[in-house]
């Protein structure tokens, strides 16, 4: 559910998540600061950070939505991208070497990258051939965060005896946020350009409530009476619990009031079978408290 906006500059007091199709071309943080000189939102922050070269979903957080930062750079990630193939090679050599990519895969950060570059582990969900034409291969992949496709692509040649390199990337799905969600800039501009002539509703549409974050964790319903407690950073007790989804020991969990707005991210201490809604006992830790108190 969108936002509910009365005036452009209610805006600047809410919280929120804007999702843009980010062009080829501009860094991810030029995007978000062109995303606060738009909206005149003065906290923006962004998670995935995608290299100026690759296009497609970034998740942009507005307000107090910035907290979030922290969590939603470690969703998982879908891309799609073209392999350049250096020379020919059969489809069937290409389907069983990529079969052979599928599960957990050492990386080494590139040399150009901005972090340290250590040897990490990370996980490549799927990978599919969607089509090829001549050397180019268009590729699928759903991995962990924090995967370099431009390696993986590297690696897969390497794997074909020929050779290979990443021509072109474009990040499809970013945690529980599709591409079918985002907006460009433009069209961004000429929300907030209606918005200042008085008519709110596209940009309200646009902009994704904190709540938002909700569908890919479980969830936890609290009484109200048990809401400023938790926001002075209080441990979630059974006892003020209406609710709550399945979840094991260490998940995180979104914390939400009677209304369901979310109160606190929280660390579960129990597995959700052992919890009894209305008795003694801690069930969650907040890490991060959105609600004042």
């Amino acid at each position: 559910m969108p936002l509910t906006l009365q005036s452009l500059e209610e805006l600047k007091q809410r919280s929120g998540i804007i999702l843009i199709d980010k062009p080829r071309g501009p860094s991810s943080h030029q995007v978000a600061a062109w995303v606060r000189e738009l909206t005149g939102v003065l906290q923006v922050g962004h998670t995935g950070t995608l290299d100026p070269a690759v296009s497609g979903v970034l998740v942009v957080l507005l307000g107090k939505a910035v907290r979030l930062t922290s969590i939603l750079h470690l969703d998982e990630k879908e891309y799609v991208c073209v392999l350049r193939l250096h020379h020919p090679v059969e489809q069937e050599r290409i389907d069983a070497v990529l079969t052979e990519f599928t599960g957990k895969i050492y990386q080494r950060p590139p040399r150009r990258s901005a972090v340290k570059r250590a040897l990490r582990i990370r996980e490549i969900h799927s990978i599919e051939c969607l089509d090829t034409h001549d050397l180019d291969l268009l590729l699928r992949v759903h991995c962990d965060s924090g995967t370099y496709i431009r390696s993986l692509c590297h690696h897969i040649g390497l794997a074909l005896g020929v050779g290979s390199h990443m021509q072109e990337l474009r990040r499809t799905i970013s945690g529980g946020f599709t591409e079918a969600q985002t907006h460009t800039l433009h069209s961004l501009a000429d929300a907030v350009d209606d918005a200042q002539k008085g008519d709110l509703a596209a940009l309200g549409d646009m902009i994704l409530p904190v709540e938002a974050i909700c569908s890919g964790i479980p969830c936890v319903l609290v009484k109200d009476t048990a809401v400023d407690a938790i926001s002075h950073g209080a441990k979630v007790s059974s006892r003020g619990i209406i609710s709550l989804d399945s979840f094991l020991n260490g998940d995180t969990v979104a914390v939400l009031d009677s209304n369901k707005q979310i109160v606190c991210l929280g660390k579960a201490l129990f597995d959700s079978k052992k919890v009894v809604p209305g008795e003694y006992g801690l069930v969650i830790a907040p890490f991060l408290v959105f609600r004042d108190p």
